[in-house]
């Protein structure tokens, strides 16, 4: 985040929200709270069960990783007032907060942690690094610090850890090189300090190696993180004068071999700044943190599992969204588990407590305009928010979360089959199955069908945890109702239901534990060879593919490798490995793989797809191809998928473009010659694209159906 709204003042009363409704709609949410519906004092025997209108699938057979310990996190700043008042350690140990990341945004690249100044910025009394640790650690969590790279120095950067983790002894394990670097003024536009001449990635890149080994020179087991940009956000695939690539490209080219992971942000955005807009645009995130994987994988070769992803700021919008209300709680929510589904290890809600802004009214209750998960208690005008360290809609939405799941538990595939309503799932250590279902419709209640693949559930009723209009905090309604195969989610409401195991079933029924993490040994066009690290008590193993939350079995193995065959080239999969035991019991799945394929080295034609421009969501691409075989070909079209929904062709030249969902074909302009055998000659042909997301590259471009090489 660039900068709070407006410095948190002092602590004023606050006025109670404003709680008007329709009589329907309360009328509809008395019913939804009474443990029966609006039958009243009849026996649940004597209901008849609602017909279903969402269906939602659960595998789990399918992981999706596991929870760290750094899961939840959130973010604190130095101009904050409130952020060591002792109800804010308090409120985050509850929601099981494991990370709280400091000093704040981008004043952390003003920051001097020493003297605990911020020239030309405003420091709160009682903000100390000291202070903030005793927050830390009354939370129960660990500190994200961001080491000042605007005006520091890698020795200012090394006094800090040797003063945090050898004077103080706290164990500070995640170190961040400055924070939006990237907004430096470099490629325009400007809002983080940086006082170094050259504003350039590969600067950035050169100074996070002097920093990373000031730093571990002190405390080599700490964690350094590099700051990137998300994909598809600007300004990936802006490309500086003078630099040799756009600025994720440039720097994790040259610090690989010295970081442990990265930092991104994420805020909806868009030019409808309601949440409910950007719950819908949460749908890109998935395919964003997957090209921040790919980029990495591209740079890191072998070494990037080791270099983990941390989202260290998320919200819905840096100003003009509903931020306070119950929309953005549901939000919160989504995003939370959205992206700790998708490989990232932590993330971190901007803000704690950040200041009013635009005051609006959301679902009958006072939206204050804030980006804090707690109340400042400030005012805007004659509009005062409530007491200080009072919780918005998205604390509880975090909060949820941790119904979920805690460290160590294993986050497993869920799908819906209706978009307004979210589901996420977490196969708990003890065997238990917990499935959160977000109801993002304000009108109306949804009943959901419940199917499971790799889990029985027991005859006991589940435990159910719900936040609905009228809730207060995260309520229990265990026995309102809900069973293992249906449930009812009211309007704008989260519930987290928790289901015990049928006994004699399940992982925990198999004497084979689970299998190591694949690794990718090779890979080719059509075939990939996978190796893992054995299970104690496994007979055999099996290699299943997950396509959203079903699965298919494509390798079995007695050994702890196996090699797939037939892939389509320029195929992306994902897989688990599980491990049976001897009587053929099935393990919980090893932590998820996903890889590419490769184009044949041998084909009969070849094709170059370069980007001349870019511009955040638009490109200009130049494509050539060429035919390798011994025939001339006439008449040539070029086929190619795209990787995500948003990406798609706007305009081209020297050809004739079409676009159908994500395939595109381009056909050879009327009255062209004939592409030459061996390579002799080369078509060659361009487009205007425009992407809404993540922009990468295809991965398999086909001539008249022949796969090419190159790309």
């Amino acid at each position: 985040m660039a900068l709070p709204q407006r410095p948190v003042g002092p602590a004023r009363a606050g006025r109670p929200r404003h709680l008007a409704r329709t009589a329907a709609a309360l009328a509809a949410t008395l019913a939804l709270l009474s443990p029966f519906g609006a039958a009243g004092a009849a026996s649940a025997a004597d209901q008849e069960a609602p017909t279903a209108d969402v269906d939602v699938r659960v595998n789990t057979q399918a992981s999706l990783g596991g929870l760290s310990d750094t899961a939840r996190g959130v973010n604190a700043a130095v101009w904050d007032s409130h952020m060591n008042d002792p109800e804010v350690a308090a409120l985050m140990k509850t929601a099981d907060v494991g990370a709280m990341r400091y000093p704040g945004g981008s004043y952390s690249d003003i920051y001097h942690w020493e003297t605990h100044t911020a020239p030309g910025g405003y420091v709160a009394p009682g903000t100390g690094f000291d202070a903030f640790m005793g927050t830390v650690r009354a939370t129960g969590a660990q500190p994200i610090l961001i080491a000042n790279y605007g005006s520091g120095t890698p020795d200012e950067a090394a006094g800090w850890v040797r003063y945090a983790n050898v004077t103080k002894d706290y164990d500070a394990k995640y170190w961040e090189i400055g924070n939006e670097i990237y907004g430096n003024g470099h490629y325009g536009s400007g809002w983080e300090h940086d006082d170094h001449a050259d504003k350039s990635p590969r600067e950035y890149a050169r100074q996070v190696r002097a920093y990373a080994a000031a730093m571990k020179a002190v405390d080599p087991t700490i964690k350094i993180g590099a700051v990137l940009t998300t994909p598809g956000n600007w300004p990936d695939g802006v490309v500086g004068e003078g630099d040799p690539g756009d600025w994720n490209h440039t720097v994790l080219s040259e610090v690989t071999d010295v970081i442990d992971f990265v930092s991104v942000h994420w805020y909806a955005g868009g030019s409808d700044t309601t949440a409910e807009a950007a719950m819908t645009r949460l749908t890109r995130l998935p395919g964003e943190l997957r090209e921040v994987r790919n980029q990495i994988d591209r740079y890191a070769g072998a070494d990037s599992p080791r270099i983990g992803i941390a989202l260290t700021e998320v919200n819905t919008n840096t100003g003009g969204a509903r931020l306070t209300a119950r929309p953005n709680g549901l939000f919160a929510a989504d995003a939370f588990m959205t992206a700790l589904e998708n490989g990232v290890f932590n993330v971190d809600w901007w803000n704690t407590h950040n200041g009013p802004g635009e005051i609006t009214t959301v679902d009958g209750e006072t939206d204050y305009g804030d980006m804090g998960m707690l109340s400042g208690g400030s005012c805007t005008g004659d509009v005062c928010q409530p007491a200080a360290n009072t919780p918005f809609h998205p604390y509880y939405g975090m909060k949820m979360t941790s119904e979920l799941g805690t460290a160590g538990d294993a986050m497993v595939a869920a799908s819906s089959s209706a978009q307004e309503v979210s589901a996420h799932a977490v196969h708990r250590r003890d065997g238990r199955l917990s499935v959160l279902l977000i109801n993002k419709n304000p009108d109306a209640a949804r009943t959901v069908d419940l199917e499971y693949a790799g889990f029985t559930p027991s005859a006991a009723a589940p435990e159910v945890s719900r936040y609905a209009r009228g809730d207060s905090d995260i309520t229990d309604v265990t026995g309102s109702g809900a069973s293992a195969s249906q449930v009812t989610v009211p309007p704008y409401a989260m519930l987290t239901v928790t289901l015990t195991p049928q006994p004699g079933t399940g992982a925990g029924a198999s004497a084979a534990g689970a299998p190591g993490t694949p690794k990718l040994e090779a890979v080719t066009d059509s075939t990939a060879r996978l190796s893992w690290d054995g299970a104690a008590g496994a007979a055999r193993y099996l290699v299943q593919e997950r396509d959203g939350s079903h699965t298919r079995l494509v390798g079995e193995s007695t050994g702890t490798s196996v090699t797939l065959r037939n892939l389509p080239p320029g195929s992306t999969h994902t897989v688990n490995v599980l491990a049976a035991d001897a009587t053929g019991r099935i393990s919980t799945p090893s932590i998820p793989l996903t890889f590419t394929t490769g184009t044949p080295p041998d084909a009969a034609c070849a094709l170059t797809f370069h980007r001349d421009t870019s511009w955040g969501n638009g490109f200009v691409t130049t494509i050539t191809v060429r035919n390798l075989s011994d025939t001339p070909i006439t008449g040539w079209t070029v086929d190619w998928d795209w990787p995500t929904d948003g990406q798609s062709v706007s305009s081209g030249w020297n050809a004739t473009f079409q676009q159908t969902g994500r395939h595109v074909r381009v056909t050879a302009p009327e009255g062209s010659g004939p592409l030459a055998p061996d390579g002799a000659s080369t078509a060659s042909f361009g487009f205007v694209g425009a992407n809404d997301g993540p922009n990468p590259d295809p991965t398999a471009f086909r001539l008249n159906g022949t796969v090419c090489s190159g790309g």
